[in-house]
């Protein structure tokens, strides 16, 4: 009698989860007809822009609205090229997060090894991630104070790179907090070290959207004279 209670108890949410799912997709065909099937597929370069939004909203509905954005991404090619292409992006996650974990790893199935940091913290990125830098440990107030010094994270790395590897992306979480000047630096990483690409999570928007981070960053004549 337990058992055939808890089984009921944790099928219905289920099952209600699933009526509001199809109500929700009757209510969208009822709103836009036979648009909710001709969505022009979203090529170009996503910026995160008002003037992208309204675009995309005129366009009507496609598959991809209907899905789970946790299940298919049909971007990942787009993403891939992108990658090759401009070898430094600026990407923008939803805030609840997760959803980035598919273009990460669809990067590793390509033969990419990874370089994960976090914003915080990092210091100057020309020093840290190229030169030889002294890092302070914590003392505690007990130890004296000492200094140490670490080889650049990036030649390190791409170093003890397996002979097969495609190459190096360092992963920069939180750099919504670097200057425009360090952003820069991680824009022309590429062209320092050709192996590398780098990935700077920027900001955050309803979906995951990026563009070069030399835009991002100031570097390019349209960014320049916005």
């Amino acid at each position: 009698m337990v058992a055939a209670t808890s089984c009921f108890y944790y099928a219905a949410p289920a099952a209600l989860r699933k009526t509001n799912h199809l109500r929700q997709n009757q209510l969208r065909l009822d709103i836009f007809g036979n648009n909710a099937t001709t969505r022009k597929p979203r090529n170009g370069l996503v910026m995160c822009s008002n003037e992208s939004t309204e675009s995309e909203s005129e366009d009507g509905w496609g598959i991809q609205d209907f899905i789970g954005g946790d299940l298919v991404k049909f971007d990942l090619g787009k993403w891939l090229s992108d990658v090759e292409e401009h070898k430094s992006l600026a990407i923008y996650t939803p805030h609840e997060g997760g959803y980035e974990g598919r273009y990460f790893t669809r990067l590793r199935y390509q033969g990419y090894y990874f370089l994960d940091l976090s914003a915080r913290g990092l210091g100057d990125p020309e020093t840290t991630l190229t030169k030889v830098h002294p890092v302070c440990p914590a003392h505690v107030g007990k130890q004296p104070i000492a200094r140490w010094y670490f080889p650049p994270e990036v030649d390190f790395r791409l170093s003890v790179l397996p002979p097969n590897a495609k190459g190096l992306i360092v992963w920069v979480i939180e750099a919504k907090v670097l200057s425009k000047a360090e952003l820069q630096f991680l824009a022309i990483l590429p062209e320092l070290r050709p192996k590398v690409r780098v990935i700077a999570e920027c900001g955050n928007w309803r979906k995951v959207v990026w563009r070069p981070l030399k835009e991002a960053a100031g570097l390019t004549e349209g960014a320049l004279s916005n």
